[in-house]
């Protein structure tokens, strides 16, 4: 299934796959570190119904400068039922999320004919687009893009008679320096088992949209 993920300042990363090992030090980066300008010691909304959600994909809910979620199908969370600064497995921020399954959503019906199963690919995505959601919720400006994932696991699938799923994201690090890039782990439960894992999940946030794009080939000599 082919990878999506942050695409225009929101949340679509096709093609990303081959930037799996990136880190802070990857000097083929261009984007520039962007500061957080929020003040962190302010209270912050905590829990973010689908309207709110669809207004960060809009651009209207943090504003035009920060990351925004995918729109229409390609939006993977109903609502988000926990973000912190604080908790999680590393201490540094958590996020919970939840999607609610219809056997009429658009993927069971081409994804496979007559054997109807999400996508793991949308399950992935999901949680880069929810990275990319506290990115905007803590402050950092920037277009976001998805860097790759070390690894992901899948031991279950999301079929038709599933009500719902639910995401956790564990902030493991954010850096704010000449790329300003969150990491994390994640993970995706169907009706409260967890079917998927994904450590290593790696979100930057860019000046330009065309950040990612390779160096022009030298003239030959």
């Amino acid at each position: 299934t082919a990878a999506v993920g942050l695409l225009h300042g929101g949340l679509t990363a096709t093609g990303m796959a081959r930037m799996s090992n990136a880190s802070s030090k990857d000097q083929s980066f261009k984007g520039p570190a962007i500061v957080n300008d929020l003040d962190s010691a302010a209270p912050r909304q905590s829990s973010f119904s689908r309207e709110e959600l669809i207004a960060c994909g809009e651009g209207t809910l943090f504003g035009p400068n920060y990351p925004r979620l995918p729109s229409g199908q390609m939006l993977m969370v109903d609502r988000i039922t926990q973000i912190s600064l604080t908790g999680g497995a590393h201490g540094r921020g958590v996020l919970h999320a939840e999607l609610d399954i219809d056997p009429s959503l658009w993927f069971f019906a081409c994804h496979f004919h007559g054997d109807p199963v999400m996508p793991g690919c949308l399950g992935l995505d999901a949680m880069w687009q929810l990275v990319g959601f506290f990115m905007a919720w803590s402050g950092h400006r920037g277009l976001g893009r998805a860097l790759g994932v070390d690894e992901v696991r899948f031991f279950g699938q999301v079929q038709p008679h599933v009500k719902q799923v639910s995401y956790q994201i564990d902030i493991k690090r954010v850096i704010t320096r000449r790329l300003t890039m969150a990491t994390a782990e994640g993970s995706l439960a169907a009706d409260g088992q967890k079917i998927y894992t994904a450590s290593g999940l790696r979100v930057g946030l860019f000046e330009a949209a065309n950040a990612l794009q390779p160096p022009a080939p030298r003239a030959a000599a």
